[in-house]
């Protein structure tokens, strides 16, 4: 059975999963960005069956996440890189990592990977930061509210939320 399609939807989450697609999309998200490009490589290291990663990588490359470049022409060999769209992918996999480590989803008791300053050596993770100013804000003081391209359906969504914070 195929999965709904969620364009059309006014909603930047709906659009970001159609754009990736699936578990399957992630996985290759979090291996293109750790700099793994070439098809055997992605297919061994996600363990995907190989009719599923050419469709993956075929959906990444449509939604303008990764281009494929030939390395070699005979016989003809491709890897595949993040466009700046893709790469900017970086702090959704960096969440879904901290949201994975916090709650020991992966089971081991222990991250199997961390993010830290290149300098310090020091831990880092994601924040919320004044756009404008660029000091940190701290969750309480966060508040979601409808957006210039919100339509009628997220207006009443939040009308009918008495909660308009992220959750704590």
């Amino acid at each position: 059975m195929r999965a709904k399609s969620f364009s059309g939807m006014t909603c930047s989450i709906a659009g970001a999963m159609e754009a990736i697609g699936d578990k399957w999309g992630m996985l290759l998200l979090r291996d293109l960005l750790l700099g793994v490009s070439r098809y055997d490589e992605l297919q061994i290291s996600t363990g995907m069956p190989t009719t599923t990663l050419a469709e993956r990588l075929k959906r990444l490359e449509a939604a303008g996440i990764v281009e494929r470049r030939a390395y070699r022409q005979r016989p003809p060999r491709f890897e595949y890189l993040l466009t700046p769209r893709g790469r900017d992918l970086w702090k959704v996999t960096t969440a879904l990592r901290e949201w994975g480590d916090r709650w020991d989803t992966n089971g081991l008791g222990a991250p199997t990977v961390v993010l830290v300053d290149r300098e310090t050596g020091h831990p880092l993770e994601l924040a919320l930061v004044d756009s404008e100013t660029g000091a940190p804000v701290p969750r309480p003081r966060a508040e979601l509210r409808p957006g210039p391209g919100a339509d009628d359906l997220v207006r009443a969504r939040f009308a009918q939320s008495p909660r308009k914070e992220p959750a704590p």
